[in-house]
């Protein structure tokens, strides 16, 4: 690419927290960046505002009933190309301009895209988790066969990026995961009987959308990123210890073979690990207040598996490895999207959970095709299991 190009950046996910906050990203840095693709999977009217402001050479909502919609509200904008369709998704990543793809989808729907984008050589920013949760092997074997860069934008697994810059020959002896411990960190299993959506939405350092906030409640969402830490890093789940820091001033750290703790500190900012995915390994200016190291204590803390079940079956899906980490992914959708419906309760979300991967079908050695039948048996299996429950 040419020096005085700007990079082509598409955005699966623009409507969302991760998406929205990197479009900051790129009107911060004009010259530097130019967003080439948005994608939205319902939210018409803010996908066309965005596309009116960055003007983009195409957009894709993925829920197909959604396209007249917003071809309406593109009228004026004959030079935006408007597609629909999970099949657009696909399509437009192995656009040729392109030169970076972020996956800012929520869930299995952003494995996918992802395949075709790494497939048509595209440096990948990944901010969806559930793409290594899923299929981490098979995603690490094709970033490796198409020669593909995997740069992740969680602020966990950037940090530790950050962390093993200039450290490649020195072997990584454990990965210290941070996690905020979410609103409940403190309360007791009976006060957990009686949450509601509306306290489990109330994030005490985050501001995130409605999935992924009740999966920082859960902590299932820092399950999640023990197993894709294992896949981007190359370390046994055994290296990964994760530490409740109510701050959220330490994102995460390596501890290297002599003892020596590399970490990465910051305010609660996520434009940062975007940012970072984007211009690496150049860091840019990036406006926004600093990290005061003197106004708070910084706190860590053992997690209470027991209280937060859902962060011991992610590691159990992890010794079982095969396609169960596929199946608690597609179970924990289905109850996260139940809880936020009023149809399970907080502590009800783990059993089911655990008892869809009792019943699902395992298999040791999953291909592409395993994982699409896996989510759907799993994602029947906890409806049903839910149902009941209603």
């Amino acid at each position: 690419m040419s020096p005085n190009k700007r990079k082509q950046i598409a955005i699966l996910g623009s409507t969302g927290s991760i998406g929205t906050q990197a479009l900051q990203v790129i009107e911060e840095h004009s010259d530097l960046y130019e967003v080439y693709c948005l994608t939205a999977n319902n939210r018409v009217e803010l996908l066309a505002e965005q596309a009116h402001k960055f003007k983009p050479a195409a957009i894709v909502i993925a829920n197909e009933q959604r396209y007249d919609e917003l071809k309406r509200l593109m009228d004026d904008m004959p030079d935006v190309k408007v597609y629909a369709g999970r099949q657009a998704l696909d399509e437009i990543v192995e656009a040729n301009p392109i030169d970076m793809v972020l996956t800012a989808m929520v869930g299995f729907a952003g494995l996918s895209p992802t395949i075709h984008a790494v497939k048509a050589r595209k440096a990948i920013c990944l901010a969806n988790k559930e793409t290594l949760v899923v299929a981490g092997e098979l995603i690490r074997d094709l970033a490796a066969e198409y020669h593909v860069p995997i740069l992740p934008v969680d602020s966990e697994h950037s940090a530790i990026f950050q962390s093993l810059v200039g450290e490649d020959y020195n072997p990584i002896e454990k990965i210290l995961l941070t996690a905020s411990g979410g609103p409940f960190r403190q309360f007791t299993m009976e006060q957990l009987q009686t949450v509601t959506k509306a306290d489990a939405l109330r994030h005490p350092t985050w501001d995130m959308g409605a999935k992924i906030t009740i999966d920082s409640a859960t902590m299932m969402n820092k399950g999640f990123e023990v197993i894709e830490a294992k896949w981007l890093f190359g370390v046994k789940a055994s290296q990964i210890q994760v530490l409740v820091h109510p701050q959220s001033i330490v994102h995460s750290a390596v501890q290297f073979q002599d003892g020596a703790i590399k970490a990465q500190l910051g305010v609660p900012d996520m434009r940062l690990p975007i940012q970072y995915a984007f211009s690496y390994p150049r860091r840019l200016p990036l406006s926004g207040s600093r990290l005061d190291m003197f106004a708070q204590k910084l706190e860590f803390y053992e997690p209470d598996l027991k209280k937060f079940r859902c962060l011991a079956l992610a590691f159990e899906a992890i010794q079982k490895g095969g396609n169960m980490p596929c199946i608690v992914n597609a179970a924990n959708e289905i109850v996260n999207r139940g809880f936020l419906e009023d149809r399970c309760s907080f502590l009800q979300m783990s059993d089911v959970i655990s008892e869809t991967m009792q019943r699902c079908t395992f298999s040791a050695t999953p291909d592409y095709d395993t994982y699409v039948a896996t989510d759907a048996e799993a994602r029947r299996i906890a409806t049903e299991l839910i149902s009941p429950l209603s």
